[in-house]
């Protein structure tokens, strides 16, 4: 990362790390889908093959939630890898690793149209993402790779993010504790780097592989890179609970909620429109009380509920 930039990006992590709250983005994906993308939930790149097609969709997601008032901006990462782009975009392994840093320069370009000084956050999502087969909302691939694997397959697309100016990553939607801990240690590589780690959670108190959120957490959160760490893509009736188990840990860090909308996800037949749907921006005070305050949402979290939750926020 070039001088100038790392300064701004130290302005920017110290500016978040200093405020009282911290409010995050919604679901891009699913915000995708919303302004038009129709055919992109059975896609195997999933939204990361707009970053090649369709970049100009990309970036005015990333508008819609900066003016909602979203100070942090996941890049459209989650589903991009180098093998994955090989295998279905048909480029070489330079063009998927320039596509994966043109994420963040979409992101920043968003910020720079609209003067909001937002810090923007290289997503890595789940090495169960690019399998297309659900388990990363399961853990299921876990006892197939070992950490060293993990870290093997994760390093391009962290070097990549870096590289191309992300202030931070977004280490999103991790079902197994190990390949949190493998992410983690791989950032030791890069020493400038800071991130925040996001859990993805079945039901109260677990992860979606079934460890316990609290040792989930107590895992990674010693790391001085790691900046804020929670939950996301977790159906909102389990965050309190949630929450509530780590409290013994008396984490002096950011403390990460975004849950989706409550919504049930089927596989082979997608998100369930209205099936358990719940308004997040009346959780908001429920989750600060009980130690939230980086605050966001994922799939089908949209830009005016993100509005909904800053106005929560500003009161409090």
């Amino acid at each position: 990362m070039a001088s100038d930039t790392k300064t701004e990006s130290n302005r920017k992590l110290q500016r978040l790390v200093g405020q009282k709250y911290v409010l995050l983005d919604g679901g891009s994906a699913t915000e995708m889908v919303r302004i038009g993308c129709k055919n992109i939930d059975n896609d195997p790149l999933w939204s990361a093959r707009l970053l090649k097609t369709n970049p100009e969709t990309v970036m005015q997601v990333h508008k819609n939630f900066l003016l909602a008032g979203s100070e942090v901006l996941d890049t459209a990462s989650y589903q991009a890898s180098v093998q994955g782009f090989v295998d279905h975009l048909g480029v070489d392994h330079d063009t998927a690793l320039s596509l994966i840093g043109q994420s963040v320069v979409l992101a920043r370009e968003a910020c720079t149209e609209t003067g909001c000084d937002a810090v923007v956050a290289g997503c890595v999502g789940p090495y169960g993402a690019v399998l297309h087969d659900g388990s990363e909302y399961t853990g299921a691939y876990a006892e197939k790779i070992t950490r060293e694997e993990l870290k093997t397959w994760h390093r391009p697309s962290v070097e990549a993010l870096l590289n191309h100016g992300a202030d931070m990553l977004a280490v999103d939607t991790i079902p197994v504790q190990k390949e949190a801990e493998a992410i983690v240690d791989l950032l030791s590589d890069y020493p400038d780097a800071r991130a925040m780690v996001c859990f993805s959670c079945k039901e109260a108190c677990v992860t979606c592989d079934g460890e316990r959120f609290s040792d989930a957490v107590r895992s990674v959160v010693q790391s001085d890179q790691v900046l804020a760490v929670g939950l996301n893509c977790t159906a909102p009736e389990h965050v309190c609970d949630l929450l509530e188990s780590v409290q013994h840990l008396q984490l002096q860090k950011g403390v990460v909620v975004k849950p989706n909308s409550g919504e049930q996800w089927v596989r082979d037949e997608g998100w369930i429109p209205g099936s358990g749907c719940v308004s997040l921006g009346n959780q908001v005070k429920t989750w600060v009380d009980r130690g939230a305050t980086w605050i966001g949402g994922c799939c089908r979290v949209y830009p005016d509920d993100i509005a909904k939750m800053k106005k929560e926020l500003d009161r409090l």
